[in-house]
């Protein structure tokens, strides 16, 4: 049974402690949004699998009562920043096994200001679920007083700079595109333009990882009503509709820690898996895809996350960017949203925000931001510990 997305919603993401809310005001806005977009009501939901990291206990219940007290199944999600779209494949599975037709995956998250730390939960480093990655980290380049996650990525940044010949000033260049995408999109949590040398000239995070190369903490919430085929000839669907062609999630294997390499040990590996499944599933390469959004948590991760995908050869990803193929007028546009970097990371809702511009820009709806004639469009959602998540979408 093929499942469909039919509405989705999306607060703005915010810096912390900027607007007045709770979590469950950001899932009202975002699961109102969703639902008016499919021009259905609440009362029609029959699952809600609901994604944070932050939040206590049955927070997704707290959060989902804002839309009704209809007694539904709630599901809480947490795979670090790759829930939202863990809640969206729970959705999507409960739809296509027939277990249910209408579905909605809803993400949220209320971060605090400032870096994260070795696990979401802000606990002891030596229990921490990543504690084994960065131990390979920590093996390969021992461990410096800059925060975690920057210090794995930005690691994996001089490896490849290393072993390949890439630049500052291509790694620059994501961050360069990212932010200029963002300007077109009100939802972003930054909307300002910069240059290749003032993203070089920014404040170093971890070297070679400059600010604004790295996605900020953000709050904010995402939603997507996912359904089945007779709910969409029921309830007059199809015009609404976007198909989910393919999806996969795959884990860590060997593979990632065998090398001791951080290019390895943050994901590479799962998400060339991930990639491959869904092209197989699908009957789709990345030849037909004309719209990504990618987990673009560091500037390195765009350029790991092209080779991963097959949009270039190892090492390569580099010159990609720096020739202007992943951007408006290029081969692909990626992260039209402005991407994690400049759109912003509240980890819940991350993954289910992707989905929600990529069915926006197969509808046609992108406004300023819109990629000319998108009919397929891929998700790529990544997190530490680790989970990695495509999804490929189809417009008929």
């Amino acid at each position: 049974m093929k499942a469909y997305i039919v509405g989705v919603g999306t607060t703005k993401f915010e810096k912390p402690e900027t607007r007045d809310w709770q979590y469950w005001d950001m899932a009202r806005e975002a699961g109102t949004q969703a639902l008016a977009d499919a021009g259905i009501s609440y009362d029609l939901v029959e699952q809600v699998p609901v994604g944070y990291c932050f939040q206590a206990s049955t927070a997704g219940q707290r959060a989902v009562y804002e839309l009704g007290l209809t007694g539904v199944p709630v599901y809480n999600v947490n795979n670090n920043c790759a829930t939202g779209s863990t809640a969206l494949m729970m959705a999507r599975q409960f739809v296509e096994g027939g277990i249910s037709d209408c579905v909605l995956a809803l993400g949220f998250e209320k971060m605090t200001r400032g870096a994260l730390g070795a696990s979401s939960d802000g606990g002891d480093f030596t229990t921490s679920p990543v504690a084994r990655h960065y131990g390979v980290m920590a093996a390969a380049h021992g461990f410096e007083m800059s925060p975690p996650t920057a210090q794995i990525f930005g690691n994996a940044a001089r490896e490849h700079m290393e072993r390949y010949g890439t630049t500052e000033a291509q790694l620059a260049a994501v961050g360069a595109k990212n932010h200029r995408h963002s300007a077109n999109n009100p939802d972003a949590q930054f909307q300002d333009v910069y240059s290749v040398d003032e993203i070089l000239a920014a404040k170093t995070i971890h070297r070679p990882l400059t600010k604004l190369q790295c996605s900020p903490t953000s709050d904010g919430s995402a939603a997507a009503v996912v359904v089945s085929e007779r709910f969409l000839v029921r309830h007059g669907l199809h015009g609404r509709a976007v198909e989910i062609a393919a999806q996969a999630m795959t884990t860590d294997t060997e593979e990632s820690f065998a090398s001791g390499s951080c290019i390895d040990v943050v994901g590479k590996p799962m998400s060339r898996a991930a990639a491959r499944a869904v092209y197989e599933k699908s009957g789709l390469g990345i030849e037909d895809v004309d719209v990504v959004e990618l987990h673009d948590c560091f500037s390195i991760n765009e350029l790991l996350t092209y080779e991963a995908l097959g949009m270039c050869d190892d090492g390569e990803s580099g010159k990609l960017v720096e020739s202007g193929a992943t951007t408006y007028g290029g081969r692909w546009v990626v992260n039209p949203s402005g991407g994690l970097i400049s759109k912003g990371h509240p980890l819940g809702a991350t993954g289910l925000a992707q989905t929600a511009e990529l069915v926006r820009q197969l509808r046609g709806e992108a406004g300023p931001r819109q990629v000319t004639g998108a009919r397929v469009g891929l998700a790529h959602n990544i997190g530490l510990g680790g989970a990695a998540v495509v999804t490929l979408l189809r417009r008929s």
